[in-house]
């Protein structure tokens, strides 16, 4: 008898689902549709030893893939991030209300502590303030808001609460440097991705882009390659310095998405885009899905009852700065705002992953801070969604 033993073919069941989860995304139950990293989550969870343990979560491939994958949505999410775009009042606010939701969130995790319903108030509180951009970008475009003012300031604001607090968590848990040599090394990151933001911008020589166009439709693919080989280093120059690797990923993600806009870059993006979200992205989320500790949430009331919670908390802490908006949105836009602003998943589990890993956030704890975020993610958008298709049918 023909038997599958799943474990030897980690690659295999992760593509699955990610081909499933992308059918799933396709039904649509009148505004409702289960966004991709929901059911590729929800799909990893099942596999997992928690559930059916059809696939064990220490298998070298998934540990290098999920890796990957997590670099890559980071790398896509810096790409889709259009300074031109949001500079100006759509950043200085989205700034303001990040660190307006940063003070709402240290102040609820430190009551939360004091309880004691929690341990790592600070880690909990930057995790209150994130924003899954890349999950709620293709709901934006698909529905034609990315365009819109609306769209802007929501860009925005998403941009800050995606990269602003892994910067802080980078600083906050890594103790490789002193002080002083810390700041010096970012600084001198900093200055290395401006330069070559700076470069990606002004230096195009006509005969190296008719090079790069004359490959993107031949099997040598120089421009992909230069880029993952960008990722990789800066991804690694991150790390060296003792940020996370996730914010070299989004700084090389921004200096090839000023290096390919214009029409020119079209292709180049879809291909990166293709590349990402069709092959690396989907192994981030099934194994986050096979690692994640349900037990620990299952068995706990206490974790039970953390789940709700934060998920008030996420849309308390992330959607009070919208009051700082003023005129700049209508009365009738600051609802959705506030449900985009409040949507949170990749980096709840890449921030939960490393506080666990580092003993700071126990599994019981990660667990409601994911389950809390899975429900964002699925609710906040398609509830925006619907009621920005409202305001338009007036």
């Amino acid at each position: 008898m023909l038997s599958l033993d799943l474990n030897s073919h980690p690659i295999f069941v992760v593509l699955g689902i990610a081909v499933l989860a992308s059918l799933l995304a396709e039904i649509r139950i009148g505004a409702l549709r289960v966004p991709v990293v929901v059911s590729e989550m929800l799909f990893g969870i099942l596999i997992g030893p928690q559930v059916f343990n059809l696939v064990k979560p220490g298998a070298l491939l998934l540990w290098l893939g999920n890796a990957l994958g997590l670099s890559a949505l980071f790398f896509m999410a810096g790409m889709e991030l259009d300074l031109q775009k949001v500079k100006g009042r759509p950043l200085t606010l989205a700034l303001r209300g990040w660190v307006l939701s940063l003070a709402i969130a240290l102040f609820a995790a430190a009551f939360l502590h004091w309880l004691p319903f929690l341990h790592a108030p600070m880690l909990v509180g930057l995790i209150l303030t994130t924003t899954a951009m890349g999950t709620f970008l293709p709901i934006l475009r698909d529905a034609g808001n990315l365009d819109t003012q609306f769209g802007t300031y929501v860009l925005a604001a998403g941009a800050v609460g995606e990269f602003a607090p892994i910067i802080v968590v980078s600083l906050v848990v890594t103790h490789e440097y002193g002080a002083w040599q810390e700041v010096a090394l970012i600084l001198g990151f900093a200055g290395i991705a401006i330069v070559a933001a700076l470069t990606a911008l002004g230096l195009r020589p006509p005969r190296v882009l008719a090079l790069l166009q004359r490959s993107m439709h031949s099997s040598t693919q120089l421009p992909i390659a230069i880029s993952v080989l960008l990722l990789a280093s800066f991804d690694l120059l991150s790390q060296k310095i003792g940020l996370e690797a996730v914010v070299g990923a989004f700084a090389a993600g921004m200096i090839v998405g000023l290096a390919s806009q214009g029409d020119p870059g079209k292709l180049f993006r879809q291909k990166m885009e293709a590349l990402s979200f069709g092959f690396f992205v989907p192994f981030f989320f099934v194994v986050s899905g096979i690692n994640l500790d349900i037990g620990a949430l299952v068995h706990s009331s206490k974790a039970l009852l953390l789940v709700p919670l934060f998920l008030l908390l996420f849309v308390l802490v992330r959607g009070v700065p919208v009051f700082l908006y003023g005129d700049s949105l209508a009365p009738s836009e600051r609802l959705p705002f506030a449900l985009y602003s409040a949507t949170a998943l990749p980096m709840v589990v890449a921030i939960t992953n490393l506080g666990v890993s580092i003993g700071r956030i126990t599994a019981e704890l990660a667990a409601a801070l994911v389950g809390s975020a899975l429900l964002s993610v699925l609710l906040f958008p398609t509830l925006a969604s619907a009621l920005i298709a409202t305001r338009k049918d007036k």
